[in-house]
């Protein structure tokens, strides 16, 4: 059975892309702190979150892997970049004018594969795409990635696997943690140790550093492939 790895990356839409009364509902938490100094800095988280929001940043990047024969792509948005493989490996960097073509690129891949494998992906990845792919009204191949929780398939979420679906909630044994510190514990090399995470996002996108955010991208998934396979060898079907 053919499974997908993938990742997304995000970054949030120009205020300028929101009407008044948007942007009071987006920044009305912080508008209530009378202190000035206060209001700034929780204006500057809130817009931080604004990543984290189909309906407020777009997918600038999509990482994928077979994960069985490790070949895959990697689409981003660029307008200067050739396409070509990744450096030591038989992954395709794919740039896109915008947002719609990666979508589409996305779900063409998609659909050739029976399953999908994910870190976080139940949470995050896979609602923020359908999102934004309907907000674009581009075609879904897959419609079934949030269907019953407790199972792997069509989508193993390694996140809910390593917590064995939160069972002892945020401090217990099983409580959840992010995906460089299981690398780390795992022995398997994090996408962090680079010098980029999520956070740096915005930025290399403002400085026209689009490969480089494939590229983080790209260790994601290839942290994400490393991790299922240590989970399914060690973990899956525990009795």
């Amino acid at each position: 059975m053919a499974k997908l790895v993938f990742d997304i990356e995000t970054s949030a839409l120009s205020l300028e892309s929101f009407d008044e009364a948007q942007l009071e509902y987006l920044f009305r938490d912080a508008e209530k702190l009378p202190d000035e100094a206060a209001r700034t800095a929780r204006q500057a988280e809130l817009r931080q979150q604004l990543n984290l929001y189909p309906f407020t940043a777009q997918v600038v990047c999509v990482a994928m892997l077979n994960a069985e024969t490790g070949r895959g792509q990697v689409l981003f948005l660029a307008e200067d970049f050739e396409q070509g493989a990744a450096e030591g490996g038989p992954v395709e960097f794919v740039p896109c004018v915008d947002e719609t073509e990666l979508l589409t690129a996305f779900w063409d891949v998609a659909r050739h594969y029976e399953s999908i494998i994910t870190f976080n992906g139940r949470g995050f990845d896979v609602p923020f795409i359908y999102l934004r792919s309907a907000l674009l009204n581009v075609p879904i191949s897959r419609k079934d990635w949030l269907g019953y929780r407790y199972q792997t398939d069509p989508h193993c979420d390694l996140a809910e696997q390593l917590t064995f679906y939160g069972v002892s909630g945020r401090d217990g044994a099983a409580r959840r943690f992010n995906l460089d510190f299981y690398c780390k514990s795992f022995g398997i090399d994090s996408p962090k140790s680079h010098g980029v995470t999520g956070m740096d996002v915005n930025t290399l996108l403002a400085e026209g550093r689009n490969r480089e955010i494939a590229e983080y991208c790209l260790r994601d998934v290839r942290a994400t492939v490393a991790l299922y396979q240590i989970w399914r060898e060690r973990l899956a079907g525990t009795k």
